[in-house]
């Protein structure tokens, strides 16, 4: 059984997750840790659940679900793995940062997630799904045994992600929903990136992007 676990951190509110199982191996997926108090907010945890970080994740290559890359990396020897569409939004992070007023270390040289593959870590794995529309190269992470996905900035509750920063396209994101996630399963819980869990039925009968009524 896949636990999960997820913090919020930032100015942004993002969702940072931390996913493990009975091995005690787990995935870090998109570190938002921003603050010295939020890295170590993370470690303490990690290190209290007796956690072993085996693999360092990101859904996408925004600022807000990278802060932590350098971090997470340097700390436990993981390399950051992404949608190789996602590797040139990555390097620009730093620059764009500071136009925001914000430091931001650069982000260790990412490795390629394949579409369509499988996430595995301890006795666990999880559907890599490419879901796009938000960024050029979004994914999403399903477990079917575990009924829950992780869905990045693809969907959130009552709402999804916004499309008007480079890479995103409304009819790409739209396409990725229903074909992706929509079709998981009415009780699949989405972990989205910012925001509290929902789950997919919720979402088909309320979310006004999806029911029509926005």
């Amino acid at each position: 059984m896949i636990n999960v676990k997820y913090f919020t951190f930032s100015p942004f509110a993002e969702n940072t997750y931390i996913l493990y199982d009975e091995t005690k191996d787990c995935l870090i997926i998109d570190p938002g840790c921003y603050e010295d108090n939020e890295k170590k907010e993370l470690s303490d945890f990690i290190n209290k659940t007796d956690l072993n970080p085996v693999r360092l994740i990101n859904t996408h290559s925004h600022i807000d679900h990278v802060f932590g890359n350098k971090y997470v990396a340097d700390t436990y020897g993981l390399v950051p793995e992404m949608h190789y569409d996602e590797f040139d939004g990555l390097k620009a992070v730093p620059n764009y940062g500071m136009t925001m007023g914000l430091l931001v270390e650069p982000s260790p040289d990412p490795e390629t997630l394949p579409e369509g593959g499988k996430l595995k870590f301890g006795n666990s794995s999880l559907e890599i799904l490419y879901t796009p529309g938000h960024s050029i190269g979004s994914l999403s992470f399903y477990s079917e045994a575990d009924e829950f996905v992780i869905a990045g900035d693809t969907l959130f509750k009552g709402s999804i992600g916004r499309t008007d920063l480079p890479g995103g396209h409304m009819g790409t994101l739209m396409n990725s929903i229903r074909n992706k996630l929509l079709t998981l399963g009415n009780d699949v819980v989405v972990y989205p990136g910012h925001g509290d869990p929902t789950k997919i039925g919720d979402e088909i009968v309320s979310n006004p992007f999806l029911n029509g009524t926005f």
